[in-house]
C-alpha cells in the first residue's frame, strides 16, 4: 500500500547502504551511472553531490463510524505536516462490521483517499497517533482488533521505544474523553511505545469553559453527541496543536 492521505512515505536510508546488501565489496561499490532511481544522490546548481532529505512519518492511524474521529484525524495531519522535516499520513483500520449492520447503522461510507493499514506497516512509522471512538469508556472494537493483529510486532518489539499518543470521540460530556485514553495505555506498555500526551500546551483552550469542548490532557477529543454534532473550530484547533506536538516531539527525538 504504502500511500496514507495522499502522501508518499519517504525512505530514510538509501538502498546503496542497506547493511544486509551484501559483501563489503558489492555494498561499497558506486551507485551506477544508469541507475535513475528518486532515492540515488542528486546534483545541485553548483553540481555539488547532495543527498535527499527523509522526511520524519507520523502516522495518523484511526478508526471512525460516522466521520467525527476521522474529521479530528485529518485535522491532525495538517499540524503534522506544518512542522518542517515531518510528514503526516492518514490510514484507516479495517472495518469488522459486516456491510448490512453499518448501512442499518445508518454509517456513512469509508473514505477512498484513506487507505487501510496493516499491522506490519507500523514498523516504518517514527510515531503513531491512534484514534478511535470510545464503547463504553474504553476504545471501538475495531481499533482494539487492530491492535490484537500487531501480536507478531509484539513478540518481536518491533514497535518499542516508538513515540505514540491518542484522539477520542465520545458521546458525551462523561462518556470517557480521559478513560478511553487511559485504558488505551495498556496496548503501548506491552509494546514498549512511548506514550505522549498534550498534558495542558494547548494553553489558554485547555481551560475556556464557555462552550463545550472535547479533549483533555491525554490528546485531542470531540463530542459527537446523538452523531449528529460535529467537531467545534477548538476541538480541531487542539487537534492541529496535537499534530504539531507530536511532531516537534518526534523531531526532537531523532535529533538526539
Amino acid at each position: 500500500m504504502g500511500k496514507g492521505g495522499g502522501c508518499v512515505p519517504s525512505k530514510k536510508k538509501l538502498p546503496s547502504a542497506t547493511a544486509d546488501e551484501g559483501p563489503p565489496s558489492a555494498r561499497d561499490a558506486p551507485i551506477p551511472a544508469q541507475d535513475n532511481s528518486p532515492e540515488a544522490p542528486a546534483l545541485d546548481v553548483d553540481g555539488v553531490v547532495t543527498d535527499p532529505i527523509a522526511k520524519l512519518k507520523i502516522f495518523v492511524v484511526f478508526y471512525s463510524m460516522y466521520g467525527h474521529v476521522e474529521g479530528l484525524a485529518r485535522r491532525m495531519k495538517k499540524g503534522v505536516d506544518g512542522v518542517d522535516g515531518v510528514e503526516g499520513l492518514l490510514f484507516r483500520v479495517p472495518e469488522t462490521l459486516p456491510i448490512e449492520v453499518l448501512e442499518q447503522m445508518k454509517a456513512p461510507p469509508k473514505p477512498d483517499d484513506i487507505p487501510e493499514i496493516s499491522a506490519a506497516e507500523l514498523t516504518t512509522a517514527d510515531g503513531i497517533l491512534f484514534g478511535f471512538p470510545t464503547r463504553y469508556g474504553c476504545m471501538a472494537a475495531q481499533m482494539k482488533a487492530f491492535f490484537d493483529s500487531t501480536g507478531q510486532l509484539w513478540k518481536e518489539q518491533q514497535l518499542a521505544g516508538k513515540p505514540a499518543g491518542f484522539f477520542v470521540s465520545t458521546g458525551t460530556q462523561g462518556g470517557g474523553q480521559e478513560t478511553t485514553a487511559w485504558t488505551a495505555i495498556t496496548q503501548l506498555a506491552h509494546h514498549g511505545m512511548l506514550f505522549v500526551p498534550i498534558g495542558y500546551t494547548f494553553g489558554a483552550g485547555m481551560f475556556k469553559m464557555d462552550s463545550i469542548r472535547g479533549g483533555s490532557p491525554y490528546g485531542a477529543g470531540v463530542f459527537a453527541g446523538d452523531g449528529t454534532r460535529q467537531p467545534s473550530e477548538t476541538e480541531l484547533a487542539l487537534a492541529e496543536h496535537q499534530g504539531k506536538y507530536m511532531a516537534a516531539v518526534v523531531k526532537r527525538l531523532a535529533q538526539a
